[in-house]
């Protein structure tokens, strides 16, 4: 019993460490996001018909152009990476490479001092599951299977144990993506609308830029919405990535209402028959109740201009962050009705676990994934290529 009770003691310290870490992220105000201009040219990709039409997305095959920063509050130096031919594949190996490396640096230390598999071996497993980001309950499910397994195949070789503990965090991501769709959904007739939420400094506006140069080089019509009329400079990154991809943007002066803004874009965007329409929102996480009416209010003036609309609403996390991501996510859920996640920075993070816990305690699907910091490196999420580029390496064939 004493691992159960060690188990439960170490939930409680995580608990309380994550609403502390949390409580100070939700009280800082500086805006940390990083533009890249661009010009990128990718291949057109084909619709996909589901209960509505659906996206799948290839591969850039242009240059990229020199990165520069446009953030107004803050300033941070971004490494220039020229856009090499790459397919989806190389990106995620690229991209999940901390996270590969770290993983397995955990798993080798889990087995330094391995003297036979006891309580102690299974508590360090739940830890190095942890640190990982995978998060608690599902750290606990893994190291159950592992038990049950080991004591079925009487295993006790370290190596045999290892690929063990690997297969079976394959078997979970591959298993739960089984039925999850990843596609973002599209109206089959008139604009589209893309509602964009998210604290400030998570990548959301870089996101827009990104997936508006990425539409855009598909040959949509695309229009941007700058709705975050609170955080002094969003207005001014937004236009300026308007300029770089070649796409029109409606704004309206600092501290506007919102949701004008919004109407005046949906507006246009209905008038000169714009095919996607992208929403910046504010990312003020301090008052729920402040930013659940705003956003309410801009969804309702989309809505009531365009019924079907918002046909998304895109959380945008940040995977360096680790369980803050959920505790954020956990947040914007309780007020508004959030249909998919872009996960930025996996290439910046150690701990590309969180979309197995995001998966697990949200049950959301994550729909783009940021690997690196060209503009062709926010990609759409594959659970298949993700697996392989977190595991690559540790599998045996």
């Amino acid at each position: 019993m004493a691992w159960f009770f060690g188990r439960k003691k170490k939930k409680e310290q995580q608990e309380k460490q994550v609403e502390s870490e949390a409580k100070v992220q939700s009280e800082a105000t500086v805006q940390n996001e990083t533009t890249i201009p661009t010009e990128p040219v990718e291949s057109e990709t084909q619709p996909k018909e589901a209960h509505q039409q659906t996206i799948d997305d290839k591969k850039s095959d242009d240059t990229q152009s020199p990165a520069t920063e446009v953030s107004v509050e803050s300033r941070e130096d971004v490494k220039v990476v020229k856009n090499e031919e790459i397919d989806d594949a190389e990106r995620y190996d690229r991209g999940l490479e901390r996270s590969r490396r770290s993983f397995g640096q955990k798993l080798s230390s889990l087995f330094t001092n391995f003297t036979g598999v006891d309580d102690d071996f299974y508590d360090d497993l739940e830890e190095t599951l942890i640190e990982a980001d995978v998060g608690f309950d599902t750290a606990l499910e893994i190291s159950e299977e592992v038990r049950d397994e080991i004591e079925f195949e009487h295993v006790s070789d370290p190596d045999q144990i290892s690929q063990l503990i690997v297969r079976r965090l394959v078997a979970l991501y591959t298993r739960n993506g089984s039925a999850e769709d990843n596609h973002l959904v599209f109206s089959k007739e008139g604009p589209t609308v893309f509602l964009f939420v998210g604290v400030n400094g998570v990548g959301k506006t870089t996101s827009i830029g990104k997936m508006a140069a990425r539409f855009k080089a598909r040959g949509r019509k695309v229009l941007l919405a700058a709705c975050d009329t609170f955080r002094a400079g969003a207005i001014q990154q937004l236009e300026e990535w308007g300029k770089r991809d070649g796409v029109d943007v409606v704004a309206g002066k600092e501290q506007s209402d919102p949701a004008s803004v919004a109407f005046e874009a949906v507006k246009k965007a209905k008038a000169e028959n714009y095919d996607l329409l992208l929403v910046d929102t504010a990312g003020r996480l301090q008052n729920k109740v402040n930013l659940m009416n705003e956003l309410d209010k801009i969804k309702r003036v989309i809505s009531r201009e365009i019924p079907d609309a918002p046909q998304e609403t895109l959380l945008v996390l940040d995977s360096t962050t680790g369980q803050n991501a959920l505790t954020q996510a956990k947040a914007f859920l309780e007020t508004t009705n959030v249909t998919g996640i872009i996960l930025t920075k996996l290439d910046g993070t150690a701990k590309g676990g969180i979309v197995l816990a995001i998966r697990n305690q949200l049950h959301l699907a994550v729909k783009y994934v940021g690997l690196g910091e060209t503009v062709d490196d926010l990609s759409p999420f594959n659970p298949e290529q993700y697996v392989s580029g977190l595991f690559k390496g540790l599998m045996e064939d």
